[in-house]
Formats: C-alpha cells, structure tokens, sequence
C-alpha cells in the first residue's frame, strides 16, 4: 500500500515563503501560534504547508492593530474547529473604539499645538525662571 507523504519545509523555506524572518518564526512558534510538525534528525524543525496559512493570518491580524496575545486567543478557537469571526469582529470593534479615541486626543493635542505656534510671534523674550515661556504658558502648563 503507498502512502502519500505530505510536503514538509524547513525553517529557511517558510521564511523564504513567507518574507518572515527565522527569529519571529520561533519566537511564534515558542508563543504556541505556530508548530513544527517534526524535526529531521540533525535538529531542523520541519512545517506543514498550512503553517504559511497561518503566518499570513497572524501579519494581516497583526496590521489592523491585533496583538500576538488576541491572535493567540483567535487561533486557538480555529484550532479547536470553531470559526473565530465572531472573535475577530468583536476585536476589530474594539481596536475602531480605541482608534477614534486616539484620533480626538490627536486633534485636541493638534489644535493645542496650532495655538502655542500662533502665540510664538507676539513671545517677548527670556523671562526669568522659565525654559521657554511659551510651552510654560501658566493656561497650558501641567497638561499631559
């Protein structure tokens, strides 16, 4: 009886694929986001094919703001053979939350900016005990 031997690549190979380097796949591998089918007998770790699959997925998961702890979360309920889109939107809510609220403290901070830098033409000098009058304006000091 012949018996179809399933196509294993090497570390190099995945990273040559992928454009992933060696280090990270390790490190994803130590993180339980990735594993060797096996090892050759000198010590290489060996991939399935699927193991690009999921180094696409964890890039692309990663680029939209998900970090390597929730994608961990998400692949472990494909791994147990549920489909994770439920997880994967509700994350993707939260990180459009977290994103809109970067955006108002990114206009509050842009238009205090805008203000310091008009007030920078009418500034009258060095003033004592100051490092520069304008950022230690009393109205804007102590603000983070």
């Amino acid at each position: 009886m012949l018996t179809q031997e399933t196509k294993l690549l090497l570390i190099g190979q995945v990273t040559d694929i992928s454009k992933i380097p060696i280090r990270t796949i390790r490190y994803y591998e130590s993180l339980g986001l990735i594993k060797s089918s096996r090892r050759t007998e000198g010590g290489f770790r060996q991939f399935s094919l699927d193991v690009l699959t999921r180094l696409a997925f964890i890039k692309r998961a990663q680029n939209l703001g998900l970090s390597l702890e929730e994608i961990g979360n998400i692949l472990q309920v494909y791994d147990q053979g549920q489909a994770p889109c439920g997880e994967i939107e509700e994350k993707l809510e939260e990180k459009l939350l977290q994103i809109d609220h970067q955006i108002d403290q990114l206009l509050t901070l842009r238009s205090e900016i805008k203000g310091l830098l008009s007030g920078w033409k009418n500034m009258d000098g060095q003033h004592e005990d100051t490092i520069c009058p304008i950022i230690q304006n009393t109205s804007t000091a102590g603000r983070n």
